[in-house]
């Protein structure tokens, strides 16, 4: 038995704060200085408005909430980010519009004489075009979206991480901690389980078992029919799909080259790979959008696809 037999998996620290702002100064950030310096001088306006009318004490109980309310919006966070940025967001969507339709420009409004039975006036709101991030998609696969830039789309397997020495889960960790230090854009792992039905491939054995050379042959295929309708039966399986986005502010071929490096770093985590081109990327993003739809027929593959 070698020497790394026995040893325990490694972890490796990959930080999490790698998009922290810069602290500048009593370990706050910019945004948290100007919303502190702004709120601080608000209130010495105030005072200095109201210092001649009211009573120092009554001014600080009423100012209190306004400078904790402050900090907390200056050093909270929710949901992974920062309070004021999730406050903006909250009144950005309370203000968007909630029914939104495909459409190339502005929605035409509806006669006058078409009325409804809700809504502000007897008439509900009229629909919002509906803006998706992706502006299009280049031959090769590469996602357009406008000033976000553009991103490309790898298709990755699993690894049978449990079946592995210590020492080479060890050395899974390391490659995969390598190529994570390695990124200097965003970069995001989707996975998608659906459920497999095996009525497809049953059915194909079943149909095709009378025509085999021997009768032997037709015998194991019914029974590997039979296995599959009880596997269905009793399991619920899963079909795995996992896909990583990389984005680049720089132009296509940038995101190109990420992509390409994707895979690269993913091949020495012995994870199977391979940049989507354009018809795969397309097939791959209406799947995302309709999560309802079937389950693709699972199939074997060896290029870095889909596994069960």
């Amino acid at each position: 038995m070698s020497r790394h037999a026995d040893e325990a998996p490694m972890r490796a620290r990959v930080p999490a704060d790698i998009e922290r702002p810069d602290r500048i100064a009593f370990g706050l950030s910019g945004r948290q200085l100007v919303i502190l310096a702004v709120t601080g001088l608000l209130l010495y306006a105030a005072w200095t408005a109201v210092a001649t009318v009211v009573h120092p004490l009554v001014f600080a109980a009423g100012g209190l909430p306004v400078a904790a309310g402050a900090y907390l919006l200056a050093v909270g966070r929710r949901d992974g980010s920062s309070l004021d940025a999730w406050v903006l967001a909250a009144l950005r969507h309370r203000r968007s519009p909630r029914r939104l339709v495909p459409a190339d420009g502005p929605v035409i409004p509806a006669p006058a004489w078409v009325a409804t039975t809700a809504g502000p006036g007897d008439r509900l709101p009229l629909p919002a075009p509906l803006r998706l991030p992706a502006k299009g998609m280049t031959g090769d696969g590469l996602i357009d979206l406008g000033a976000d830039g553009t991103t490309g789309l790898v298709a990755a397997s699993t690894v049978a991480f449990g079946l592995r020495t210590p020492g080479e889960q060890n050395g899974l960790v390391a490659g995969f901690a390598r190529w994570l230090h390695s990124l200097d854009g965003p970069t995001q792992i989707v996975v998608r389980a659906q459920r497999v039905d095996l009525t497809y491939l049953a059915d194909r054995f079943l149909a095709a078992a009378p025509g085999l050379p021997h009768p032997a042959l037709e015998e194991a295929a019914r029974a590997h029919v039979a296995f599959l309708d009880d596997l269905a039966g009793q399991r619920e399986l899963l079909h795995r799909q996992v896909t990583v986005a990389v984005r680049s502010r720089r132009g296509a071929h940038h995101a190109a080259h990420h992509a390409a490096e994707a895979v690269r770093a993913l091949a020495g985590c012995e994870v199977p790979a391979r940049v989507l081109d354009g018809a795969d990327a397309m097939v791959r993003l209406a799947a995302s959008l309709d999560p309802t739809a079937p389950a693709l027929t699972p199939h074997a593959t060896s290029d870095g696809g889909d596994n069960l």
